[in-house]
This record gives C-alpha cells, structure tokens and sequence, in this order.
C-alpha cells in the first residue's frame, strides 16, 4: 500500500478543478475514491441540548478526510464512554467533496522509461478533502449544561488531529 503523502502538499485553498463528464472518455476522474468518514452524527440525533459546542477553524484550508475521521473516532470514543450513546449530540459540519490528485514522477535509474513527466498531468486521483474557510464549524457536540467540560476536552482531541489552528466556542441554544 502507497505510503500517505503529508497534509502540507494540500492544504492551501486553490481553485479546484475536477473534470467531470456524463462521457466517460472526457471525464478526467474515472471513479471519485472513497469517502473514509463513516458517520456524520452520532449520539441521540433526537434529543434536545441546551449548549452547543463548536470547532471553528482559524484559516482557509483544506482537510482530508483522513483528519476528519481520527478526530471524530477519538472525540466520540470519550463522549460515548462518559455519557452513553444518549447523552450527547456529535454532527460532523463539513463534507469532504473536494477530489485530490497526485502526479507521482519516478526517480533514479530507468525511471525515464515509467513515467511520462508533466505530459497530461492530471494525476490520479488520492483521497478527498473538505474546503474550509476561516470561522466555519467543523465539528459540534451539543451537550447539557453539566457536560460542558466533557465536550470541550473532546473537541480539544479533535483539535490535535487537525492541520490548523481551531477555537472551541460554547453556544447557548435556549438563547436561539
């Protein structure tokens, strides 16, 4: 399996451009990859919280989907363990709808005869990655007012995991 090329190779936001056709032929990206989150709420999607705590970013950037699931795994292991799957609304805010390309070019001996250089350069699709801009929510967890602390250390995990800076901010949902 092809080894995981660091975050920094895209995390600027650029124009993005993907070129997708109803005929196959002129459709650049054959087959979008995966998408590695597997939920976007977890807890009890049903109930109502009072406090909502947010995961804002601090820049423009773009976060794989690799990123955006370890911090939901390790944020949502401490909140089920803590409260229960009943206790605690998580939701995932962003969705990673933007396809990542690599044109991988050979180095050393007989590599001129594997790869063709920048001729069609699209390069193959890699993973896929969530558009971000500076203050939007990545991730909330709406909780009760005694487990404010619970979900702060939890959006504190996720924070880790991110490849930018992030603020948590408390909301009062009665206020609303």
């Amino acid at each position: 399996m092809a080894k995981l090329i660091r975050a920094v190779a895209w995390r600027k936001l650029e124009r993005p451009y993907t070129r997708k056709s109803k005929y196959r032929k002129k459709a650049f990206i054959k087959a979008p990859p995966v998408n590695k989150i597997v939920k976007f709420e977890m807890g009890d999607v049903s109930g109502e919280y009072q406090f909502s705590c947010q995961l804002k970013s601090k820049q423009d950037i773009q976060i794989r989907h690799n990123a955006l699931e370890s911090a939901r795994k390790s944020s949502n292991r401490l909140m089920e363990k803590r409260l229960g799957r009943t206790g605690y609304r998580f939701r995932i805010r962003t969705y990673p709808h933007h396809v990542l390309r690599n044109n991988p070019l050979a180095a050393g001996a007989g590599a001129d005869r594997m790869s063709t250089g920048m001729k069609m350069s699209f390069g193959k699709t890699v993973g896929l990655a969530a558009r971000v801009k500076t203050g939007q929510i990545i991730m909330e967890i709406m909780v009760n007012k005694g487990n404010i602390s619970l979900a702060q250390n939890a959006l504190k995990r996720a924070q880790h995991k991110m490849p930018c800076g992030c603020t948590i901010d408390v909301v009062d949902q009665t206020k609303e």
